[in-house]
């Protein structure tokens, strides 16, 4: 539903060029909520401003729904008409409500079709109809300074389904909620995604937000994306930045002669006590340095560090039983993962022999 390849976005700024993007290759399916987490200036923003073309990119192409939204971007009447048919099916929604404070939110919410072109019957009936839909049925008449931040992001989501749109962008929008208010208003995008068939492409800096709603996820830094991937392929990634940040986990070794490992559990085995079954079997005392859990795209999702006694040749059929049950289990020092290499690497030559 949105593609961008090569995307690259250079800004002229005090008589230098500061790159905000630099060859973004992004892919989001439709019916998907996508979510493109990393720190202040990382070029998340200009990322979504790209995608409607609120900016203009530097170089690299910008597809929504089909349509090459760049290849409209040039000169003439026809191709400004093209780019403006093809942004009315584009919803934004800003971190800032951006809500007309001398109208309605009736009046907010209709403010896109007036300028489509679309009759004041018609107007009234698709914002009441919207204000339903984001439960504000009766703040029709009400103006912005009569609303709290919650209420006020729900009219700028129907101000941005006005032009039935198929993608939907959020710019950081619960970020000035909160978190209360925030779950909420993630609820509601999600129900938005499941009643509409919406395609929402959204941008944040919170772990908590990719982990409530997002299907997939894009770690973007300097301008890059780092890494992507649906949320149950990044978790069984290893080495995935990305999944150590949405999971972190800490605890060092407590002394020589001992293996680190993190353990990701993933649906059923998140609550099976596959731990003190390893104990029992082996007759080993485990020590569990830290640990992690939560719900990530309505399933349980959990990261477990422990300590085994002994080097990691000494731990070869502990791992092996854990990755037998479905478990994704990592070396956690770089040194010992070297050791496992090498010992599944003999594991395997004495087992053909």
């Amino acid at each position: 539903m949105i593609t961008t390849k090569g995307l690259t976005k250079v800004y002229q700024s005090r008589g230098r060029e500061v790159t905000a993007l630099d060859g973004v290759d992004l892919h989001v399916r439709e019916g998907e909520i996508y979510g493109v987490i990393g720190q202040s200036g990382a070029g998340k923003s200009s990322l979504i401003r790209c995608v409607n073309l609120l900016e203009r990119p530097t170089s690299g192409t910008v597809t929504v729904d089909g349509t090459d939204l760049t290849a409209l971007a040039g000169n003439g009447r026809r191709a400004g008409r093209e780019l403006r048919e093809a942004r009315s099916r584009i919803g934004m929604v800003f971190q800032h409500f951006n809500l007309l404070s001398s109208r309605t939110v009736a009046a907010n919410i209709e403010l896109p079709l007036e300028i489509l072109g679309v009759d004041r019957r018609e107007r009234s009936r698709k914002a009441l109809e919207l204000l339903d839909l984001v439960g504000l049925a009766d703040k029709a008449g009400a103006y912005p300074a009569q609303l709290s931040g919650g209420q006020k992001q729900r009219v700028g989501i129907a101000r941005a389904l006005a032009g039935d749109p198929k993608v939907l962008l959020s710019d950081e929008a619960t970020s000035a909620l909160d978190p209360e208010t925030t779950r909420s208003i993630l609820q509601l995008l999600r129900d938005l995604n499941q009643q509409l068939g919406l395609t929402i492409l959204l941008i944040t800096h919170e772990m908590d937000v990719v982990k409530s709603i997002c299907d997939s996820a894009a770690l973007m830094k300097k301008g890059r994306v780092i890494e992507s991937g649906t949320l149950s392929e990044l978790l069984a990634t290893p080495g995935s930045e990305l999944s150590a940040e949405l999971f972190p986990v800490s605890g060092a070794a407590t002394g020589p002669e001992r293996t680190v490992v993190d353990v990701t559990f993933r649906g059923e085995s998140a609550t099976q006590p596959v731990i003190s079954q390893l104990s029992r079997t082996y007759n080993i005392d485990i020590s569990i340095l830290g640990a992690a859990m939560d719900t990530v795209a309505g399933r349980q999702v959990g990261r477990m560090r422990i300590e085994l006694p002994g080097r990691y040749e000494d731990n070869v059929v502990p791992v092996g039983f854990l990755r037998e049950q479905g478990l994704q289990v990592d070396v956690v020092d770089d040194s010992l993962a070297a050791a496992e290499a090498v010992a599944e690497a003999e594991l395997i030559k004495d087992g053909a022999q």
